[in-house]
């Protein structure tokens, strides 16, 4: 596995990760990502989905994972707070509007942009669906109204699994846009699972996982 080393947002030293039964997704593996967009690369199968919930936090692990400073041992409310992440295929708020879905996802968000929101928010083609609840959008929509909220947000980290899946093209080149001016901050980090290659936008590293 290849990573990208930079001053640190998130930092991982010597992380473990295996389910039962399995080979490790990682062993003694340490880590910085910095500021920009970095790519988490892998086949499908290879278990980026798996290394992003344990990046967020969600699937505990061996060594440790420090991000803006803060051990998500000794803290992880914290440590959660710095973060944005949404299972990209979570139910949870299916019974809510876009909109409540939105504000639930960014409280607490000191940086969320609610500017850039409404931009993405138009750039998805979002407005005819903001006042619906979830449950009634398709699979691309549900993922543009997460996406809208994740590039808006202020977090130190966003973690992003696959974003293009079920994207039309117009919300495509919207993603990679925002992307690009992700890629040009120096007070965040964005990590994009992806199976393919990202070419659009300028990359801070890459993380490379092994056919498993």
């Amino acid at each position: 596995m290849t990573t990208p080393t930079q001053t640190p947002i998130l930092q991982a030293d010597a992380l473990g990760f295996t389910y039962p039964g399995e080979p490790a997704l990682v062993s003694d593996w340490s880590a910085t990502i910095g500021a920009g967009v970095t790519l988490l690369h892998g086949d499908t199968g290879s278990g980026k989905s798996t290394l992003l919930r344990v990046m967020a936090g969600v699937l505990p692990a061996t060594g440790r994972l420090t991000l803006a400073g803060i051990d998500l041992r000794s803290d992880a409310s914290a440590y959660r707070r710095h973060l944005f992440f949404c299972e990209p295929a979570t139910e949870a708020f299916d019974q809510v509007t876009a909109r409540q879905c939105t504000a639930s996802l960014s409280d607490g968000d000191e940086g969320f942009d609610a500017s850039a929101w409404q931009q993405l928010a138009e750039g998805f083609a979002l407005g005819p669906h903001l006042d619906k609840p979830l449950y009634m959008l398709s699979t691309g929509s549900k993922r543009k109204v997460w996406l809208a909220a994740a590039l808006a947000s202020g977090r130190a980290l966003v973690l992003l699994d696959e974003p293009t899946g079920a994207l039309d093209a117009a919300s495509v080149r919207c993603l990679w846009a925002a992307l690009g001016r992700a890629a040009a901050r120096n007070d965040r980090a964005v990590v994009v699972a992806s199976s393919e290659r990202i070419t659009q936008t300028p990359l801070a590293g890459t993380i490379e996982l092994p056919p498993r």
